[in-house]
């Protein structure tokens, strides 16, 4: 049976910032070297090819879901991508929940389950996050683009 959903969102890999001009960037540097070769017919049609593959990839990469977050009564449940576990934090072990900003570089990693310093960060895209404190001090980072939602969401099921 499937309990209610109080707010879910599906945050997809292709828009992370970092990796989508680092992407670009590469294809920009095959294109590039493309039209510097003297010999285009041996090793130009190469460079033009992953380029090209490169791009696809791109466009390929903003329908992959890499963070599916769900709230539901008494938990929060995160998703990823194929190979990852499910992750369910139970919401009676928490004490605050709060909004803050993600980090203060523009270009972030994506993160899956990353315990860094006392905190284990969910992250694919956007600037903010929702911290949640549980009773031993472990604090959950959860990447959102839609932070006032999920904040709202959990602040009702902490409520009652």
């Amino acid at each position: 049976m499937e309990s209610e959903i109080f707010f879910e969102e599906k945050q997809r890999l292709g828009f992370n910032n970092f990796t989508l001009m680092f992407r670009l960037a590469l294809a920009a540097f095959c294109y590039i070297a493309y039209y510097f070769t003297d010999d285009r017919e041996i090793n130009g049609d190469l460079l033009l090819w992953i380029g090209n593959i490169i791009l696809i990839i791109s466009i390929l990469m903003f329908f992959v879901v890499h963070l599916h977050t769900k709230v539901m009564k008494g938990s929060v449940e995160l998703t990823g991508l194929w190979s990852m576990k499910k992750v369910k934090i139970d919401l009676n072990s928490i004490t605050s929940a709060e909004k803050s900003r993600y980090q203060t570089f523009q270009f972030n990693n994506p993160a899956y389950n990353l315990h860094f310093k006392g905190t284990i960060r969910f992250y694919t895209s956007g600037k903010e996050a929702v911290v949640l404190t549980d009773k031993d001090g472990l604090k959950y980072m959860i990447g959102s683009q839609r932070s006032n939602d999920l904040l709202k969401a959990v602040q009702q099921q902490l409520a009652g």
